[in-house]
């Protein structure tokens, strides 16, 4: 898509929830939020990653799973979407692939209902936080193995997944190849959040000329908690909303211009070096 091509100011709305381990019960809350953030004026809603399942466990998350032709989140979502008639970012569904493992994948859907774009996050997050906080994602999760974004009327969206934030080198990939927004759905660990999550999101856009959306997770949910804060930040690396801890959504005004007019100021992205 060609900087012509790019339309008007548009209203993005980033979700923020605190998802349990029922489905049907989470399919409530985001469809709720997504009516209540359309009827705010939203052009697109984004969610947060685990958007209608948070579980934990690899035998747990894996009896959850479903397989992508008969997905109940994902048909309700695209149901969603077309009802609605916007552009629906469904944040990250536990997708069951053929050999037993598990997508954690980013479905974006168009005012149709219609699937428009699928990411499955790269970095798996194996991590030891401490104090008995560990993660092995790769135990359970296959990592995706490609970038991947979406044209929207308004430019180009990147994709990416929570802890893919770590990996600059992606997003300067996705703007490189024409994104002017990025997606981060997260469900950071309160821990890494209070310690890192502001300052990573801003980093991102400043780097990439940007405009970063941030849906996400928030609160306790089972043994884990989530830091929240979903974030909106412009190509400056200014926050534009933020949504703190509450479960809620968060909107702003989307000016595209925003996005060549940062680039042109700190012209970066045109220096094809290694180092």
């Amino acid at each position: 898509m060609t900087e012509k091509q790019k339309s008007a100011s548009f209203t993005a709305a980033c979700l923020q929830v605190n998802a349990s381990n029922d489905l049907a019960a989470n399919l409530d809350v985001v469809t709720a939020l997504t009516r209540k953030a359309a009827a705010a004026g939203a052009d697109i809603v984004l969610m947060p990653e685990n958007v209608v399942m948070m579980e934990w466990g690899r035998d747990n998350i894996i009896a959850k799973a479903m397989p992508e032709e008969t997905h109940k989140g994902l048909a309700h979502l695209s149901e969603l979407a077309k009802e609605l008639g916007i552009w629906l970012h469904g944040g990250s569904l536990s997708v069951l692939l053929p050999g037993g493992k598990v997508a954690n994948r980013t479905y974006v859907l168009g005012p149709d209902g219609t699937v428009k774009a699928t990411y499955d996050k790269i970095h798996m997050f194996d991590v030891n936080l401490g104090e008995g906080e560990r993660y092995a994602e790769s135990a359970t999760f296959e990592a995706g193995a490609l970038p991947a974004w979406v044209d929207l009327p308004w430019g180009r969206l990147g994709l990416t997944i929570c802890y893919d934030l770590r990996f600059p080198h992606l997003y300067r990939h996705l703007a490189q190849t024409g994104a002017h927004f990025l997606t981060v759905p997260a469900a950071f660990t309160k821990i890494t959040g209070e310690a890192h999550w502001h300052v990573l999101m801003r980093a991102r856009a400043i780097e990439t000329g940007c405009f970063v959306f941030a849906p996400a997770q928030t609160g306790t949910h089972g043994k884990r908690k989530t830091y929240g804060h979903a974030l909106i930040v412009n190509p400056w690396g200014e926050v534009l909303a933020d949504a703190g801890e509450e479960p809620g959504f968060v909107t702003a005004v989307i000016d595209p211009d925003e996005v060549m007019q940062a680039r042109a100021r700190i012209p970066s992205l045109s220096l094809n070096v290694r180092f």
